[in-house]
């Protein structure tokens, strides 16, 4: 039997955690064959998926974690508001990773036979 479950990141990509250890686990989760994983990022986690960032060297690179989660299967929405907001084109996306709405938002929680919140 397949779980379904959607992870809701918040915060920044940078300056505290949370945006990485929500795709950490929505990585770990994503290699479970038993498990259906997506991830919406809000507010100024939709910075986690703009691709080519520039981080100091030994450091996490959240856009190279988005796209392995993306290629196990996860599902990848961010708020096309908080992009429009934060002057963010979907373009600058990572691959896999798309511009969504509250509606998808919605949609996706009513899916998820549990939600997990970052």
């Amino acid at each position: 039997m397949t779980r379904n479950l959607l992870i809701i990141a918040n915060d920044p990509p940078y300056g505290t955690e949370r945006s990485w250890n929500a795709i950490r686990v929505a990585g770990a989760l994503a290699r479970r064959p038993e498990v259906e994983v997506r991830i919406f990022l809000l507010g100024d986690a939709v910075g986690c998926a703009v691709r080519g960032q520039k981080v100091p060297d030994g450091h996490y690179h959240l856009d190279r974690m988005i796209s392995t989660v993306v290629h196990h299967g996860t599902g990848t929405g961010c708020c096309g508001t908080c992009l429009d907001a934060r002057g963010l084109a979907e373009e600058q996306l990572v691959e896999g990773a798309h511009r969504s709405t509250l509606e998808q938002l919605t949609d996706w929680t009513l899916w998820a036979d549990q939600v997990i919140t970052f």
